[in-house]
């Protein structure tokens, strides 16, 4: 996740749940946000660590008793059209080749699996998309349970990685970027409060010549840097922010890029 994490998306959650204060029913907008986040950071890393190992290292496992990769990439296709299918009225229609024994599907070629997981995580995505607010103990049960097994598959899969002389996503450097000079002039145009989502803003000031970027939910400001006069990178990872425009020009809202994922956040106030 690179040096800095912005948003905060971990152990909040549970302790909310723990105290029950407030009433789960009534917790925002927000924390359906953070459930989403961090099923996108982990389907992001599943999908990368699945797309760089060799289709030729597909049955590959460290011992004759554990999983292979490609077994692996079809038990995390069904587990998660399983475990997504119980957060709302979005079903999953199955095929024929879904009623296959895994033994074959675990043979499939490596482009079939990468896809039909890739397909199992969008129907997840969009499962996640139509839950609004975390209305039940059931529900957060449910979604921790399928967080937990991306996290759980993500790290087994690591570990394959390593063994075979693989760097898994999660441990590669952050690509090299370039940035430019912006006057401060320039760089306090986008200084303001941003929604990302009910309980979720993105303040962002100018210090020192720096544009910094503050979840409202915790943690420290960000430094980021421009590569564009609209286009700025949180320094140390992969997350990008673009700021948009109305046609008279002025700063209405930004986009971040994070995870695989584009999500929006409409200006509140300068």
């Amino acid at each position: 996740m690179g040096v800095y994490k912005f948003i905060a998306v971990t152990l909040l959650i549970p302790a909310a749940l723990a105290s029950q204060s407030p009433p789960i029913h009534a917790l925002p907008d927000g924390v359906m946000f953070e459930f989403s986040n961090i099923a996108d950071l982990f389907a992001s890393r599943l999908v990368a660590a699945f797309d760089s190992i060799p289709a030729e290292r597909y049955g590959y496992a460290p011992t004759p008793a554990q999983q292979s990769i490609g077994y692996i990439a079809q038990h995390l296709e069904t587990a998660n059209y399983s475990l997504c299918g119980r957060f709302g009225a979005l079903k999953h229609s199955a095929t024929t080749k879904d009623e296959l024994p895994d033994t074959v599907k675990a043979r499939w070629p490596k482009d079939t699996l990468v896809a039909r997981l890739d397909a199992s995580l969008r129907f997840c995505d969009a499962a996640l998309a139509g839950m609004a607010h975390l209305n039940s103990a059931a529900v957060a049960n449910d979604l921790l349970s399928f967080e937990t097994d991306l996290a759980e598959h993500y790290s087994q899969v690591s570990n394959y990685m390593r063994s075979l002389g693989l760097v898994p996503p999660s441990a590669l450097p952050p690509r090299t970027r370039n940035a430019i000079e912006l006057p401060r002039s320039a760089l306090s145009q986008y200084v303001g409060m941003y929604e990302l989502a009910e309980g979720v803003n993105l303040e962002v000031t100018l210090r020192d010549g720096v544009l910094m970027i503050r979840s409202t939910i915790g943690g420290p400001a960000v430094p980021t840097s421009p590569e564009s006069v609209s286009d700025f990178f949180v320094n140390g990872s992969n997350t990008e922010f673009t700021f948009t425009r109305d046609a008279s020009g002025k700063i209405t809202g930004l986009i971040i890029h994070q995870y695989g994922r584009d999500r929006t956040a409409r200006r509140l106030r300068s």
